[in-house]
Order: structure tokens, then sequence, then C-alpha cells
């Protein structure tokens, strides 16, 4: 088996946005991806909160990195399909996404993604999001 952790970091230090916005990757596990967004008021929609676009993001490349690291280690990944629902609103000091797979096949792989927000100490689960994934191969750039 292939250093998955590895690749998965190279990759996100590659995402020039994923640098721009402040996003980190901080925990890589078989199946598991876990992003963290401290607060910037650049990242704020009109109400001061999170910008539901940054929420989502976030859960993209969580369940992106999430899904990478069951796949082979000569692919690529892209997002081919999804689906966030918004709970409550991104106010807070931080944003948290965890992903993990549903499931994994050859090609196609579902995930999971919920991201919380950090006010004042609590965690809150603001966004959940569903999403399937497809393995790229032979492709030299993740």
């Amino acid at each position: 088996m292939f250093d998955f952790e590895e690749k998965i970091k190279d990759s996100f230090a590659r995402q020039k946005f994923m640098n721009f916005i402040g996003g980190k990757v901080v925990k890589v596990e078989d199946g598991f991806c876990e992003i963290h967004l401290p607060f910037k008021e650049e990242l704020t929609q009109q109400h001061g909160f999170f910008h539901a676009g940054v929420i989502s993001t976030l859960a993209d490349n969580a369940a992106g990195y999430a899904a990478f690291s069951k796949m082979d280690a000569n692919s690529s990944i892209l997002t081919v399909e999804f689906k966030l629902n918004l709970m409550s609103p991104g106010d807070g000091e931080m944003l948290i996404a965890k992903a993990k797979v549903l499931k994994s096949g050859k090609t196609l792989t579902i995930c999971r993604a919920d991201v919380f927000v950090i006010k004042n100490g609590k965690e809150k689960l603001c966004a959940a999001a569903q999403s399937t994934l497809i393995q790229l191969h032979n492709q030299d750039d993740n």
C-alpha cells in the first residue's frame, strides 16, 4: 500500500485557493479527512458569518481527500456530484470539516462530510454534504 497521507498533503499544498483562505489538513486516515479553517473577515457574507461558499469548499475538499485515501497510488480525483445542506449559520471562530467514505468502488466513491463551526469553545454542526467522487487512472497531476 502506498503512503496516501503524503500524497494527500502534497495535493492539498498545490491547491492555491485553500492556501489563500487558510485551510489546513489536520488529520488524514484511511477513509477519513479533517480540515480546519480559522475565521477571517474576508471569508464572511453580509451578516458576518462564514460564507456558504467557504463552508461548501471545506466540505468538498474533506470529502475529496477522504475518498482519495482509498484510491490507487497512480490515480487522480474529481468531484462529480455534491449536495450540501446548510443547517445553521457559520457563526464562530473556526470551521472544521470532517469527512468519511461511505462506499468506495472501483471508479466512484461516496462520502459524507460534516462541517462544524466552533464558537466560544462549543462545536455546532452547520452543514452536511454527500459527495460522489471519481477516480481517474494514470494521472500525474492530482
